[in-house]
């Protein structure tokens, strides 16, 4: 009848609220989660440990097949205080979910390796600091680009064998070779099968623009100490915001780097996000985008390698070693404040477990 209408919240299924702190810490609420978090869930929890924050866009990238399904697993994933998030403030318009690892999603990572949380490293309000560090736009950059490799190692590895084998964050670098130089990441991509597999490592710097062009020519000793110190060249590959940019960074750069002992023992090459073209599906760094630096002249028109190729750039180069987990530079010792570090965990895969099926229920 119009005069007894139902309220519309009366017929609304009750809506899951979020385990509060002190519930996410019992043993009843880890006992539940041991029957819900995936394969792939524990790998999104490792990769959030190790590279501090990432958007929701690069989640998706990384790990799940269309944003719908990306979205209603990390809000599982919240509301099991597995992971918390954040938005930052725009002057316009709103950005998108920027995530980190929640106190839950730590003591499942703390339990799978025999530790206890305070061992791994691990507190909420320094994880949620993130949003608030004048890095973080940085910090994203440089997880995005290599969340795009990943992408397209999700949707092309079947076809041409491409691959990311390994991504170290900046922290995990700090550990290694914090007392000469502290890259942006580290990773290596590989391309190809069997007698045409090609492989090449690198070592990040992210330019987000910001900094002196002078500043970013001279990181370039910094690689010289590591290179020579281990006996082993590693490129160093510098990513910049705009091909103008780029222009200025390699004057820069051919001038520190002319001026080294062993040039050839730094092996650099540049690329700018805006020749990336985004009619290509999954657009990444692996696209035929890298001018290597040389003792030419800065403005010297060479042709742009793909990531894979650059090893033809460099004929003195030698392979990167077989296994993925251990870059070329090798495990060079540290300083005293880096080896105290309580950064214990492995470095997490670079493709993700594949997704668990759905559940079938039994027929009674």
């Amino acid at each position: 009848m119009i005069t007894t209408t139902t309220r519309q919240h009366t017929l609304r299924a009750h809506l899951p609220g979020r385990h509060t702190a002190l519930a996410a810490s019992s043993v009843e609420h880890q006992a539940m989660l041991a029957s819900r978090l995936t394969a792939r869930d524990k790998w999104l929890l490792a990769l959030l440990h190790e590279h501090r924050v990432l958007t929701i866009s690069q989640i998706q990238d990384a790990a799940f097949p269309s944003d719908r399904s990306a979205r209603q697993r990390l809000r599982e994933l919240y509301l099991w205080r597995a992971v918390s998030r954040f938005q930052p403030f725009r002057q316009i318009g709103s950005a998108g979910m920027h995530y980190v690892l929640g106190p839950a999603g730590a003591a499942v990572l703390a339990a799978e390796h025999g530790l206890e949380v305070k061992e791994l490293g691990y507190r909420h309000d320094r994880a949620m600091g993130i949003a608030h560090n004048q890095r973080l736009a940085h910090t994203i950059g440089v997880n995005n680009f290599f969340t795009s490799l990943i992408a397209r190692t999700r949707y092309a590895r079947a076809s041409t064998g491409e691959a990311l084998a390994a991504w170290w964050s900046e922290s995990r670098c700090a550990r290694h070779f914090g007392d000469l130089v502290i890259p942006d990441g580290y990773g290596r991509w590989r391309a190809g099968r069997d007698k045409t597999l090609r492989e090449v490592e690198w070592f990040l710097e992210f330019d987000t623009g910001t900094e002196s062009l002078t500043k970013v020519g001279r990181k370039l000793h910094g690689y010289a100490r590591l290179a020579e110190s281990t006996g082993i060249a590693t490129p160093v590959l510098v990513w910049l915001p705009t091909t103008r940019r780029e222009a200025g960074a390699r004057t820069a750069l051919a001038r520190v780097h002319a001026g080294l002992d062993d040039p050839a023992a730094v092996p650099v090459a540049t690329a700018a996000a805006d020749l990336l073209d985004p009619a290509v599906p999954h657009p990444s760094p692996a696209e035929a985008m890298w001018l290597p630096l040389t003792s030419a002249p800065a403005n010297h028109a060479g042709p742009r390698y793909r990531l894979a190729d650059l090893p033809a750039a460099w004929p003195g180069l030698a392979p990167p070693p077989a296994d993925p987990a251990s870059p070329a530079a090798g495990e060079h010792d540290v300083d005293a404040t880096a080896a105290a570090s309580p950064y214990r965990l492995p470095p997490p895969s670079s493709v993700p477990p594949p997704a668990t099926p759905n559940r079938r229920r039994s027929r009674r």
